[in-house]
């Protein structure tokens, strides 16, 4: 192993740039003749477009131009797309509403684009937007998905009658029946999960440019998929053909999968750049991002689980309705279905599994993928369960977790998933270890002296990332082959390029990356470069969503150098007269194993160009391309202990202890890691205490600025103490198994079992703020 190779704690090449305000974002992107856009959005959650008067607008100072829907619509631009298929139970597919990158006869959410304007400032755009007339007819609003299917509610898209999207299944419901008459116990739960705004440090920004010269367009944006967005671009909406777009995702300030869909902004950017004759830029300000940005989870859920009488679990039911908003998003389809359901068997041994999702069209911003993407939905449905069913039995809510821990492997769970490799005792013995759970009890009787309730909580998760393989995907509905791509480059003078379709937004690729060159070529990291996120440099890719630079990502890299490594190895038996099995590569040389008989790594690159003493045959070059499609999805793991105490008097809760014990397979490197983990962490404790997008009955968003959506800060967040034991992943040559998501998906359920234990009561809805906690106990004590 290298000092700079596979698991050294290797500082991120990256971050100097970052830290020196040195990044290179969509917004810091100037091109010749570039003016800028403002959008005309609607004010109302439900209403008809009557009329649109742009007259005053155009004339006002700087404005180029102000396009309308009806022109997008002449020019042929399409309507946005879900790419996920989903079919309901009785076989009919998924009922997807038309969604216009402008809407030009009806909006369906606060937010909804409506107009764009192009002047020569931001400003000028800004106030020409404000000249902009919209006559609406103002319609009954819906936000409430339980309330979007009752008689009487407004019908947001004729395609769907009673705004139902979909009435979806998995499992077996006649096995589970039969399961839950012979139950001794059963759990009955209603828990919601609320509704969150991803909130990424850089807001969404698109830049697009078309220069008629070449008849070319150009797309800078903030997208986590480039390569994606030039082929939905292309083929699905007709903004260009896919040899003449471009699109570039330079440095990305966040993503959470918010940047995973293609938006309005990125196509009519384009297209009214084509329009205007200049480059037009747009970036959302914070409450556009709030309006506008795919929101994340909103499910509401009946949950019951049958156990025997020895408390093992017998079957699971679960009733689940999701809030898509008002359009489908990209993915959208696929989040409460094939990335929720499939993973509510969670960490045990289920026999039987029942699980129907209804998914539900309202008038509020569309709903999709939020780190974690269904894992975190369906881990806080299971973590609530056996947490509630531990207090009702009386039992250790740890003993009853272990009692029913899937032990063999693989495991075939009811709901698809096979679980090839896990150690789920360890993680749980490593969290209540380092956690001292054992000594709890004396801790919350100090903190009783001092009128503070204590309490602990546990979760128990298990997510399933590196989305694959795409055959399997495919026939589940997804639009896409979820595979990756990358292309290896030594140069004559043997520093090295690594082309890759993942994308970094914030994970560390030029480091991780580069750290797997070092390791099996023993060239320094700095001689390594990473190349991603522009569709004219990198072959195409599928982008980074789901854990899956790691798993995915690098298992294409790894193909790629095991091509490299061949090749290089012929070169130098045949420079060094020795048999290719012979020739080892060490410390940035290749040796004759056992002679001290050896060519150095730049020379074997340069021979390769001059070509003037290679193998008979060989081509010279040396430069190599692999795609990678998994066998499975990856199975992390873990086990989360979060420790509370709450003030009776005001409901304040503060985090005293949050312990995560994780199994990610083999780590490249662990500080990368464990920022990954403090980062989900932060947003899942976000989630259970602080955060929650809040719509009144009529369509308007209560939370659209930092004054009303809080987030957590550093004060909110304890020290936390995070450990990985290692069951390598079989899947993949790296034996990874993938981290991003885990403290997302992990830790609201620890956070509110926690809470729950202290004050006495289950009944606690996320957030957990401390008015919601202070008449909780209230009401326990009545």
């Amino acid at each position: 192993m290298g000092i700079e190779g596979v698991g050294a704690r290797v500082a991120r090449k990256e971050d100097r740039r970052f830290i020196t305000g040195a990044g290179r974002y969509v917004d810091d992107m100037v091109v010749p003749g570039m003016k800028h856009a403002a959008f005309v959005r609607s004010p109302h959650a439900h209403a008809q477009i009557k009329k649109i008067d742009v007259k005053k607008a155009q004339g006002m100072p700087g404005v180029i131009g102000v396009l309308t829907g009806k022109e997008l619509k002449a020019d042929g631009i399409g309507n946005l797309i879900c790419g996920w298929m989903i079919h309901s139970k009785d076989g009919s597919p998924m009922k997807m509403g038309a969604w216009s990158p402008l809407a030009f006869d009806r909006v369906r959410y606060v937010g909804d684009a409506v107009v764009i304007v192009v002047a020569e400032t931001k400003g000028q755009a800004r106030d020409a937007a404000e000249a902009v007339e919209i006559t609406y007819k103002e319609l009954k609003a819906v936000v409430d998905a339980s309330k979007a299917m009752d008689k009487g509610a407004p019908q947001i898209h004729p395609e769907a009658d009673n705004n139902l999207i979909f009435d979806w299944d998995i499992g077996n419901a006649d096995d589970t029946a039969a399961a839950f008459k012979k139950a001794a116990h059963v759990v009955k739960m209603d828990i919601v999960n609320n509704r969150l705004v991803p909130n990424a440090m850089e807001p969404r920004a698109a830049l697009g440019h078309y220069d008629k010269a070449e008849d070319h367009y150009t797309c800078w944006t903030t997208s986590q998929n480039p390569h994606v967005a030039r082929l939905v671009m292309s083929a699905f909406y007709n903004v260009a053909p896919e040899n003449k777009l471009r699109v570039i995702a330079p440095d990305v300030g966040g993503g959470f999968g918010s940047k995973i869909y293609i938006y309005p902004e990125e196509i009519v950017c384009l297209w009214a750049s084509k329009k205007t004759g200049v480059p037009v830029k747009w970036v959302a300000d914070r409450t556009e991002s709030f309006l506008t940005d795919a929101h994340g989870r909103d499910h509401h859920t009946h949950a019951e689980m049958a156990f025997d009488k020895d408390h093992r679990i017998l079957g699971l039911k679960v009733e689940t309705k999701a809030n898509l908003g008002a359009y489908m998003s990209l993915f959208s389809s696929a989040t409460p279905t094939y990335l929720y359901a499939t993973l509510l068997s969670g960490q045990y041994n289920i026999p039987a599994i029942h699980a129907n999702v209804k998914a539900i069209y309202t008038n509020t911003a569309p709903v999709d993928a939020y780190r974690g993407a269904g894992r975190p939905e369906a881990t806080f449905v299971m973590e609530r369960m056996m947490e509630t069913a531990a207090r009702q039995f009386g039992v250790s809510p740890a003993e009853l977790r272990r009692k029913n821990f899937v032990t063999a492997f693989p495991h075939q769970t009811p709901v698809i998933m096979c679980y090839d490799a896990g150690d789920y005792a360890a993680s749980l013995d490593a969290a209540m270890k380092a956690s001292d759970y054992a000594g709890f009890a004396k801790r919350k009787a100090a903190a009783a002296k001092k009128g503070l309730l204590r309490g602990i909580g546990m979760s128990c998760y298990i997510e399933a990332c590196g989305i694959a393989p795409s055959a399997a995907v495919g026939s589940l509905g997804a639009g896409v082959g979820l595979w990756e791509s990358a292309e290896v480059r030594v140069n004559a003078v043997g520093t090295i390029e690594v082309l890759t379709g993942s994308h970094s937004h914030g994970q560390g690729h030029e480091t991780t990356f580069a750290q797997l060159v070092n390791e099996r070529f023993g060239v320094p990291l700095d001689s390594v470069s990473i190349v991603h996120g522009d569709t004219d440099k990198v072959q195409m890719g599928m982008g980074t969503y789901g854990s899956r630079s790691g798993a995915v990502g690098m298992s294409a890299i790894v193909k790629a150098l095991d091509k490299v490594e061949a090749k290089a190895k012929k070169i130098a038996a045949h420079l060094l007269e020795a048999d290719e099995g012979d020739i080892v590569i060490e410390n940035g040389a290749l040796k004759v194993a056992g002679t001290d008989k050896n060519v150095p790594w730049f020379q074997m690159a340069l021979a390769a160009y001059t070509a003037h003493n290679l193998p008979g045959g060989m081509e010279p070059g040396l430069k190599e391309t692999a795609f990678y499609d998994p066998s499975n999805f990856t199975f992390p793991a873990g086990c989360y202990i979060c420790e509370v105490e709450v003030d009776p008097e005001t409901g304040v809760t503060e985090i005293i202890q949050f312990v995560a014990a994780d199994d990610f397979g083999n780590i490249i490197n662990p500080m990368i890691v464990e920022g990954q983990v403090h980062g989900g962490l932060a947003q899942g404790i976000g989630q259970a205490l602080l955060e929650g997008a809040h719509y009144d009955n009529s369509g308007q968003l209560l939370t659209a600025s930092y004054m009303d959506y809080t987030m957590p800060r550093a004060g909110d967040l304890p020290s936390f103490k995070v450990s990985t034991s290692n069951t390598p992943c079989p899947g993949n040559p790296l034996g990874i198994k993938g981290c991003g998501e885990a403290g997302a998906i992990g830790s609201p359920p620890a956070v509110i079992n926690a809470i729950t234990d202290a004050i006495g009561s289950n009944d606690l809805a996320m957030p957990a703020s401390p008015s919601t906690v202070w008449a909780a106990i209230r009401a326990t004590k009545h």
